[in-house]
């Protein structure tokens, strides 16, 4: 049985980050442990937006606003149900960086665990885009927990 009681994690709507919320909410399947999702977007602007679409390719639908955000949450709500989450599940949609908005969200929830996602973005795209599991690992307050997810 785990001693968390409240595990924060991060999801991109991506098969990786919703493995990432699965293995969570292994670890929140205590009645007791509350669960908070989050989704970091950018709001659109349809210029932005394009060129996103031309710089990330298919990791544009990170980007695309708070809806698919919402619809992505509502996902990962279902899997983290479908893994074994018995407690409180909330979730979050935050405007902006994926590695602030876990911080923040972890902060603002008082969370004792963070859980990302591997993702492996060891490319000149992961080094541009900067990578969300170091730099949480570096700076959060409370345990982290990095979830192998590129196999």
């Amino acid at each position: 049985m785990s001693n968390y009681r409240t595990v924060v994690v991060g999801t991109d709507g991506s098969d990786p980050s919703l493995r990432a919320v699965a293995r969570a909410a292994e670890v929140a399947a205590a009645p007791t442990t509350r669960l908070v999702i989050v989704c970091a977007y950018y709001p659109t602007d349809p210029k932005e937006l394009e060129r996103a679409q031309d710089e990330l390719g298919d990791e544009a639908f990170q980007v695309m606003g708070s809806a698919p955000a919402e619809d992505t949450l509502r996902t990962a709500s279902d899997t983290a149900r479908g893994a074994g989450a018995s407690g409180e599940i909330e979730t979050f949609a935050s405007v902006g960086e994926p590695t602030a908005a876990l911080l923040s969200a972890a902060e603002k929830h008082d969370a004792d665990l963070l859980v990302v996602g591997s993702r492996g973005l060891n490319t000149l795209k992961g080094r541009i885009l900067g990578s969300v599991p170091s730099e949480v690992s570096r700076r959060a307050d409370c345990d982290v927990l990095v979830v192998r997810t590129s196999r």
